[in-house]
């Protein structure tokens, strides 16, 4: 299921992000685990129940200006679609 652009997506229950300090970023999840870099960990870290999936739309395309903001924002939608399947996000 595709999030609406104005839901606010948080990790799920029993979900969360290793320390800052602990390389690499692994976003743990009962019984397994997702190494993070680039874009999916900015986008895991904004998965915070505050911000929208415009918002976090909006932040990406700021940090990606040279990319195709369409692109971007398919791709987002299309990752926070892959992490609520695997129950790692909720919106």
């Amino acid at each position: 299921m595709k999030p609406d652009m104005t839901a606010t997506p948080r990790l799920a229950p029993g979900v969360r992000l290793n320390d800052k300090s602990q390389q690499p970023r692994t976003l743990l999840m009962p019984e397994r685990a997702l190494r993070l870099n680039g874009p999916s960990l900015e986008i895991v870290q904004l998965c915070d129940g505050k911000h929208t999936v415009l918002q976090i739309a909006e932040k990406l395309h700021a940090l990606y200006a040279k990319a195709e903001p369409q692109r971007i924002t398919d791709d987002l939608l299309g990752y926070l679609e892959l992490l609520h399947k695997e129950r790692a996000v909720d919106f």
